[in-house]
């Protein structure tokens, strides 16, 4: 059973049904109470990281999301899941986020390019990383759908999908079985469906 994390705001009807078009037993929880029969857990997310932290904290899911990621559980973070494992962002300044990644989330400043960033782009393998299992039967280069202001400038050790917008940030993060993207992959179609179906055969294995 795959776990979908529900705090009030976030994509959770988009991650659900592709996960249930892929045929792959899964509920969007009610509680972290739930999470314990769950063989792994995604944290879906759109909205602001303040938000965010706020609506995971008002529903008891920080300390139980923090003990799972610390006893190396499997689980996704999408989008703004990605970013709430960083210290902080400069989208809200003085709230702490879950600290799994060590480095604040930093905000687009382009030259000549629109923010947020929005559409497609695509996602390299970090050097070294080729074998992070989020990309398992996808090409390197691979396009995947992004709406995104704020970013992870990189974690060494932690980096595996890299996407230039002007800067060159970290899009897909992974160390044993805990990964998170910063694009959408319930909307990047068949390539977003891959993806999904490989973190559920790895969490299994």
């Amino acid at each position: 059973m795959i776990g979908v994390v529900d705090y009030g705001m976030g994509n959770l009807g988009s991650v659900a049904n592709a996960l249930d078009f892929l045929n792959v037993p899964a509920r969007i929880l009610k509680g972290p109470e739930e999470m314990a029969a769950c063989q792994a857990v995604i944290l879906p997310g759109v909205g602001a990281f303040g938000d965010c932290m706020a609506n995971l904290d008002h529903r008891g899911y920080l300390q139980p999301i923090r003990e799972w990621i610390g006893a190396d559980r499997p689980f996704l973070g999408i989008c703004l899941g990605l970013q709430v494992l960083g210290e902080s962002s400069e989208e809200s300044p003085g709230v702490a986020g879950f600290g799994v990644l060590p480095s604040p989330i930093v905000k687009f400043q382009p030259t000549g390019l629109k923010v947020p960033q929005i559409g497609w782009n695509r996602v390299r393998r970090a050097p070294g990383r080729e074998l992070c299992p989020l990309f398992r039967g996808l090409p390197d280069g691979t396009y995947f759908y992004f709406v995104h202001s704020y970013y992870l400038p990189g974690v060494e050790g932690w980096n595996a999908g890299l996407t230039t917008y002007d800067v060159e940030y970290a899009s897909a993060v992974w160390q044993g079985h805990v990964a998170a993207v910063q694009f959408h992959p319930e909307k990047s179609q068949q390539a977003g469906l891959q993806l999904l179906q490989n973190f559920v055969e790895w969490s299994v294995e």
